[in-house]
């Protein structure tokens, strides 16, 4: 049997090809051979015993790409006497290595036919996006709800988070529950009798909307690691692309939450005159260091994985392992200690058993399947960028004059480029640039703020008054909603928010924080305390 399966590997190029040089070991004794061959086919993920009825025939063993310059152990000691206990078994471990082989064999993920049913705006002018890059053309895959009336005043814009299709609510061309079913629909707190909604899978995205995944139609290759560094301002000026297209001057209200509610806010910012109200949930008006800490771990995990391949991982085995991690990590900030206390507390799948390695408590299952059931769901470069996106968030008075000194310096380089005259007639819609430096933001600066002392112990003064004047433009109806066991966005930074405009000169700021166990996931669940503030703002009528 040793001898047969010798010559496999010799005459498949598997000996030489590996680290595995039995010769230069001068291995002689049976025994070693019999250790060296069964760690090796262990290594491949081959190995089975004499009494496995499904042991593989020796003409289908493969040694996977990814252990190929691996090495195996040097000087292995012969083995006379049995260990002291057996060895662990890792069946999380081996099912990722039969998923890697198994996606080895194709097709990649599809993402843009995860979501169905979406209509698609194109665009096909050049697209500054703020930090440098440029779009040749976009799509923008969004759904609609309701009927946008004569005058059309009606339409509510729907802002989603990181990871969120423009699936928001089921129809008839997709029956599947949207992410935010229950809190949309006839009656209900975005009503559709009233109102005309729209939700949009936002750039960067892979749920329809021009992103990593998709084509660059410069070369026809997928723009991977190519694709432009976003910010959440590019994503709503975007957006308001669409809004050109369907005819819609000004808003009813912009509403989001987690990185919806940042592009709210920056909805009102950039285009005051075209968003009537907005609601902000569970959202922040600059990013901290313990969101973005998060967030970078998240990365960094990711890009770990051999597979992610610097992003050029398409038509090959994409990084399911780190997309798989990165995902539990990111769970573990959207829900709360309390809720999993009483969810789960210390209990373990099968308290019977031995303890195992791999996930044994439920709160380890739990993180699992969470991650199991979304690495092949979404594109792990769109996590990459978007999550960036929300790291650079900021509101404060000099970022955003940072920001446009950025933009005008690359509208000027691009006008100066092979399109110039192209991109000359249409920069009024594409490159758009917001003056901070308005009166309002220079009388807020001289504003009484005695009131805000309850920020004082977590925020330095300066930075304060420089989000003041950042955010002192958005004089709209404001819903700010917070929750208290949020720890991805902590209920202070909704605080901030509603505080700072109204230091700003808002005197139209509602603020409710929400003592709820289920974290930042809260906006998705709790239909009555969320979805009765939602629809209380929206059908306000001063």
């Amino acid at each position: 049997l040793l001898r047969d399966i010798f010559h496999h590997l010799k005459s498949n190029n598997i000996y030489q090809k590996t680290a595995i040089h039995f010769r230069d070991q001068r291995v002689t004794n049976s025994l070693t051979h019999k250790y060296l061959t069964t760690q090796f086919l262990r290594r491949a993920n081959l190995y089975t015993s004499s009494k496995d009825n499904n042991a593989l025939p020796l003409n289908t063993i493969e040694l996977p790409p990814s252990l190929e310059q691996q090495e195996l152990p040097q000087n292995i000691p012969e083995r006379k006497k049995k260990s002291s206990n057996p060895p662990q078994s890792f069946p999380c471990i081996d099912h990722l290595a039969t998923r890697t082989r198994s996606l080895d064999g194709g097709p990649e993920p599809a993402y843009d036919k995860i979501v169905s049913g979406y209509s698609l705006f194109h665009h096909s002018e050049p697209f500054l996006c703020d930090h440098g890059g440029v779009l040749p053309e976009l799509d923008i895959a969004y759904e609609t709800w309701g009927e946008l009336n004569e005058k059309k005043d009606n339409a509510i814009l729907i802002q989603t988070g990181l990871s969120g299709s423009s699936h928001a609510k089921s129809h008839e061309k997709n029956v599947q529950p949207g992410w935010w079913e229950q809190f949309i629909g006839p009656g209900r707190s975005i009503d559709t009798n009233k109102y005309f909604v729209i939700c949009t899978n936002v750039i960067g995205g892979c749920y329809g909307s021009t992103g990593p995944s998709s084509i660059d139609p410069s070369d026809g290759e997928r723009y991977a690691t190519r694709f432009p560094i976003l910010t959440i301002f590019d994503m709503v000026r975007a957006q308001f692309l669409l809004l050109d297209h369907l005819g819609i001057e000004k808003l009813h209200a912009s509403v989001g939450s987690s990185m919806g509610g940042m592009q709210s806010l920056a909805s009102a910012w950039l285009y005051p005159d075209r968003v009537s109200r907005l609601i902000s949930i569970s959202a922040c008006a600059r990013s901290h260091p313990y969101s973005i800490a998060l967030r970078h771990t998240q990365r960094q995990v990711l890009m770990a994985d051999p597979n992610w391949n610097k992003g050029y991982y398409y038509n090959s085995i994409p990084p399911h392992v780190g997309m798989k991690l990165a995902r539990e990590i990111a769970t573990i900030s959207y829900r709360s200690g309390p809720e999993w206390e009483q969810r789960f507390g210390r209990k373990r799948q099968l308290e019977e058993q031995t303890p195992a390695l791999c996930p044994d408590f439920l709160i380890e299952t739990y993180l699992d399947h969470q991650g199991e059931r979304f690495c092949l769901q979404y594109d792990p470069n769109s996590l990459l960028y978007i999550s960036k996106a929300m790291d650079l968030f900021d509101m404060s008075a000099s970022v955003l004059e940072k920001l446009k000194r950025i933009r005008s310096a690359n509208t000027k380089k691009l006008l100066h480029a092979k399109h110039a005259e192209h991109a000359e007639s249409h920069n009024d819609t594409c490159y758009i640039t917001h003056d901070t430096s308005s009166s309002t933001s220079q009388q807020a600066s001289t504003r009484d703020r005695k009131h805000i002392s309850s920020l004082a112990s977590v925020i330095n003064g300066n930075d304060l008054e420089d989000l003041v004047q950042g955010l002192s433009t958005i004089r709209h109806p404001s819903l700010i909603l917070g929750v208290q066991s949020d720890i991805l966005f902590p209920y202070w930074q909704q605080k901030e928010i509603a505080e700072c405009l109204r230091m700003g000169g808002n005197k139209d700021v509602t603020y409710y924080e929400l003592d709820s166990m289920y974290g930042h996931d809260t906006f998705l669940i709790d239909l009555t305390n969320v979805g009765s503030a939602v629809k209380g703002h929206l059908e306000f009528v001063d």
